[in-house]
């Protein structure tokens, strides 16, 4: 089989395109390097084909699907407050990228597409646990990009008959993930402020809650989503089941780490919500979905490869990361 990842040397994309090699498959990489890193796909790069082209050309995107049985739609322009502060070219790569990988991939008869959501379109629900058929509340631009995509996914399998799987991510983090820009997520930023013996900053009272879900529970996600037979034209939540504040998953990196440090605490962030838990039973029925990962085994797996980032230490944790 023959996997086009777009965003494929992101944080998510390269480590699917390094599962897929494992499985003996073929990996395509579409990437403009805006947030992905060339650093993250090195290691594969005599592997894949790299195509450095940018998803607004549909062009581009054409040449790109050709060929491909499985299109793994990962790229994006990520962040909640980048949105805000830059509406525009959010919705122009998330909305106008989204649709030309969907009438790219109907031209190619691809033969299912899975499409990157975001947990974001639910917005502040008081209603926990988060499922799939709950209304959606896009707080962002960002959200509200993540919602017209996934809307135009089912739109493409009910009007063309092009398959596609929508997965709702929550808080996925892991290796690979960028802490170097102002809009990284929290659990990177967490982990390079302690171990550059920094106070961490903590948007609100941290009391906020979130289904954190490590990489590899999203990387297995995906791949299920692929051939699923019953998933086709539907969206999914990608999770654990259990959600952590901010100053609790601080407290576990501080133990794992063995760095302690109090957070300064500032003010909120437009467009952020108060909490976030996921229902998966839906992606466990209908993906053979399951937690291969909880949470705190998925912060020492983390925490293992930023201190072989940060400082080439000896693994933190006891866990080792082939």
């Amino acid at each position: 089989m023959k996997y086009l990842i777009t965003g494929g040397a992101g944080f998510i994309g390269s480590n699917l395109a390094l599962e897929i090699l494992k499985r003996g498959d073929q990996v395509r990489i579409i990437d403009n390097f805006a947030t992905g890193r060339m650093i993250n796909i090195e290691p594969i790069l005599d592997q894949v084909e790299l195509i450095d082209g940018d998803l607004r050309d549909i062009w581009t995107v054409a040449e790109a699907v050709e060929g491909i049985d499985y299109v793994l739609h990962q790229a994006a322009l990520p962040s909640v407050s980048r949105s805000v502060n830059n509406p525009l070219t959010s919705n122009a790569v998330n909305i106008t990228g989204t649709l030309n990988v969907l009438e790219s991939a109907r031209q190619a008869g691809v033969k299912r597409v899975v499409y990157a959501c975001s947990s974001s379109v639910y917005g502040e629900s008081e209603t926990l646990p988060k499922v799939e058929t709950m209304p959606s509340a896009p707080l962002s631009p960002y959200a509200v990009t993540k919602l017209a995509g996934e809307e135009y996914a089912k739109v493409y399998h009910r009007l063309y008959g092009l398959e596609t799987v929508g997965l709702r991510y929550f808080n996925i983090f892991g290796p690979r993930q960028d802490p170097g820009s102002q809009y990284s997520a929290v659990i990177p930023l967490f982990i390079k402020a302690l171990m550059g013996n920094r106070q961490p900053v903590v948007f609100g009272d941290g009391e906020q809650s979130r289904d954190f879900t490590f990489i590899g529970n999203a990387v297995s996600a995906n791949l299920k989503a692929c051939t699923a037979p019953d998933a086709a034209g539907k969206s999914y939540n990608v999770a654990c089941g259990e959600r952590f504040t901010l100053n609790q998953t601080l407290d576990m990196l501080g133990e794992i780490i063995g760095k302690k440090s109090k957070a300064k605490y500032v003010d909120p962030r437009p467009g952020d919500i108060k909490h976030s838990l996921a229902d998966i039973e839906a992606a466990k029925k209908d993906l053979g979905y399951s937690v291969d990962y909880d949470f705190r085994v998925g912060l020492k797996e983390t925490v293992n490869w930023f201190s072989k980032i940060f400082s080439n230490s000896t693994p933190v944790g006891g866990i080792k990361i082939d």
